[in-house]
């Protein structure tokens, strides 16, 4: 079934963001940006989970929560083990969710518009899998390149 598919690939992404976060040697490298490195590793972080927590948490799993995108992107100096925290807790109601989401929902549409088409709630959680894994690959090259030893 799709929704135990996506279970186990947003478990094994999210456990990876935890992992990447963790690695960084030095917590204010999180926060770095480079010439064309627009984004730091700790602003992509949040933005992951401010998307996961509103687009699979609230939208489809009832938990409160409202986004703040602007503040994802804006927020710096954040402790690693608050991020880490976060990153635990949208693993969880992201899990929690699709455990829980009846296989006919994922044929009907996603209950907010977000492109400039309707899409099924199927297409659109296929695609949050994608966009966090995007990501997930920025946060990875960002720490390799930027989290040296000076």
């Amino acid at each position: 079934m799709l929704t135990e598919t996506l279970a186990a690939i947003f478990d094994r992404d999210l456990t990876k963001l935890s992992s990447e976060i963790e690695q960084y040697k030095s917590e204010d490298k999180l926060w770095v940006t480079d010439h064309a490195i627009a984004n730091s590793a700790g602003n992509l972080c949040l933005h992951l989970v401010g998307n996961l927590k509103s687009f699979i948490g609230a939208e489809l799993g009832g938990f409160a929560y409202i986004r703040k995108r602007d503040l994802e992107f804006s927020l710096k100096d954040i402790p690693k083990a608050e991020m880490l925290a976060m990153v635990a807790e949208t693993k969880t109601i992201v899990i929690e969710t699709l455990r829980k989401l009846p296989l006919h929902q994922l044929e009907e549409e996603y209950p907010k518009l977000v492109f400039a088409e309707k899409t099924s709630t199927e297409y659109f959680l296929v695609h949050l899998a994608a966009h966090l894994s995007y990501h997930l690959g920025q946060i990875n090259y960002h720490r390799r390149l930027l989290d040296v030893q000076e």
